[in-house]
């Protein structure tokens, strides 16, 4: 179990901006032109399963064919990622979908732009020896999140609202990259709200997990790409440029996962050896995140009006916002 421990440890403390920089190295000569420099805001380290498609985007050059010389930055949680783009601190960045429905209500300008997926990204995982069959069950656990400032956190109020619980009949830690999965492993904690592969990881580590999608306790979105309302207006063909590359990516990782895995681990080296857990997290990304879109890319809006409906009813939110004010799907069409 420790062995597997070290391991994941020693790869997500990499840095996430020397990946992005060793990824494409050579590219930009076979451009005639200057590359057009944006800064991607990460939600949590490069090295996260979740970010496979901008990471395969990435080592295929995919975004130098558009035009584009992206750096990956790593930030504190989809909340920080949405703070930052309002502040113009990066030009995109990614969080969940729901995340605009949150900051907007704090006045930060953000919209999705693309969402990854037409289901939830974040999972409740749970021990299978702590016995949790519903979200009533966690009264009294311990569960893991990435960051009080990451949507992890909402979905985690949302599924204790399921249970008619709140945070304060729940020890709610915020445990970072490595301690999501490992309090899990450990046994310090009862289970997880996070992507697939922090379960995947506690697996790994010799944890027996239950796994829930969180969207089936509330309409909870996949992972989306964000901008701010300023460099929507004035920077569009960038953001579908970007957008276009990464959704090509995102349909490549669907269309053969145990393909995208063995590009990955060439792209992301760190996870060299352990090609059963990225391939089974792939796979759980095709069938289980991917899904469910008319258009790939595109964001519904009675889903969004849906979940804003549940975040009000559970005064996780003040207003209700227009669709339109949350998303745009200008750029996915």
């Amino acid at each position: 179990m420790f062995d597997a421990i070290k391991a994941v440890q020693k790869g997500a403390g990499a840095a996430a901006l020397g990946l992005a920089m060793a990824l494409p190295a050579g590219a930009a000569n076979a451009q005639d032109k200057p590359l057009t420099e944006i800064t991607y805001l990460l939600p949590a380290p490069a090295q996260a399963i979740a970010f496979a498609p901008f990471m395969l985007a990435q080592s295929k050059h995919l975004y130098e064919k558009e035009g584009l010389s992206v750096r990956f930055v790593t930030v504190k949680g989809g909340a920080d990622v949405g703070k930052q783009l309002g502040a113009g601190n990066g030009q995109l960045g990614g969080a969940l979908g729901d995340t605009p429905i949150i900051l907007r209500q704090n006045g930060i300008p953000v919209k999705g732009v693309a969402l990854l997926g037409g289901h939830a990204l974040h999972q409740l995982m749970t021990r299978e020896d702590r016995h949790i069959d519903k979200p009533a069950d966690l009264k009294g656990k311990t569960l893991t999140v990435m960051a009080y400032q990451d949507t992890s956190f909402y979905a985690t109020l949302a599924i204790l609202a399921k249970g008619g619980l709140t945070q304060n009949d729940v020890h709610v830690q915020a445990a970072g990259p490595t301690g999501i999965w490992q309090q899990v492993a450990l046994g310090k904690a009862d289970g997880l709200v996070g992507a697939p592969e922090m379960g995947a990881f506690a697996e790994e580590a010799g944890a027996k997990l239950k796994w829930e999608s969180t969207g089936d306790f509330f309409p909870g979105m996949a992972q989306a790409i964000m901008a701010s309302d300023d460099y929507i207006k004035s920077h569009p063909e960038v953001i579908r440029k970007f957008v276009s590359a990464t959704l090509k990516s995102l349909a490549q990782v669907q269309a053969n996962p145990d393909e995208a895995a063995a590009e990955y681990i060439k792209a992301v080296p760190s996870y060299k050896g352990r090609e059963a857990l990225v391939k089974q997290v792939m796979e759980y990304y095709a069938k289980n995140v991917y899904p469910g879109q008319k258009v790939l890319g595109e964001f519904n809006a009675d889903r969004v009006n849906a979940l804003q409906d549940f975040y009000l009813h559970n005064n996780i939110i003040r207003n209700k916002l227009k669709a339109s004010d949350v998303f745009t799907n200008e750029f996915v069409q």
